[in-house]
């Protein structure tokens, strides 16, 4: 008898300590979920703008808001920085436009970016290829994951080192022709 009354006992004791234990672990997710929540719901909006170079056209646009990105802002984006050549639209990776963003604030730029070439098809890529050593063979500019660019206000050379200084990705310098390229590649200039 008494056996059975220490088995139960333990029982309780153990079930009261899962409870407990779920309790504490239940708190601890919410207060490490608070800061997350928070920064979604109260985090500026990201907009960007960009001028595009060959046809002329303007777009300012918030990409990211309330914690994420914006389907409507990415359209626009798309379609501004889409291959000019012909005509074709591809998905601009996110990522890229967070370097924008980045770069942007970073040099306390207060104008348009200016598209020098956003995305590419391959054919266009081809082309150019044949053009120019200076274009690769498995550009990133075809999967949506590159741009060249300049921005007015901003000297060349400042908007460069603060892409380089940024570490995301890959920052080519073409004074020359007054733009830089970025691009959310592994880390690389040249």
């Amino acid at each position: 008898m008494k056996y059975k009354g220490l088995q139960a006992t333990l029982e309780a004791t153990s079930e009261n300590r899962r409870r407990f234990l779920r309790g504490c672990l239940g708190a601890g997710l919410g207060l490490t979920a608070m800061p997350a929540l928070a920064n979604r719901v109260t985090a500026p909006a990201r907009e960007l703008a960009f001028y595009n170079t060959h046809t002329g056209e303007s777009v300012s646009c918030a990409y990211w808001g309330d914690g994420d990105y914006v389907a409507g802002g990415l359209t626009e984006i798309n379609r501004i920085l889409r291959d000019h050549r012909s005509g074709e639209v591809y998905p601009i990776a996110p990522e890229l436009l967070d370097l924008l963003y980045s770069l942007k604030h970073e040099v306390s730029g207060n104008r348009p970016f200016e598209i020098i070439s956003g995305y590419r098809s391959p054919k266009t890529n081809a082309k150019l290829r044949n053009k120019s050593a200076g274009v690769a063979k498995r550009s990133l500019h075809m999967s949506g994951k590159a741009i060249d660019v300049r921005l007015p206000g901003c000297d060349l050379d400042r908007l460069r080192q603060a892409a380089l200084a940024m570490k995301a990705g890959g920052v080519g310098y073409y004074p020359s022709s007054n733009f830089i390229h970025v691009d959310v590649g592994r880390v690389r200039f040249w």
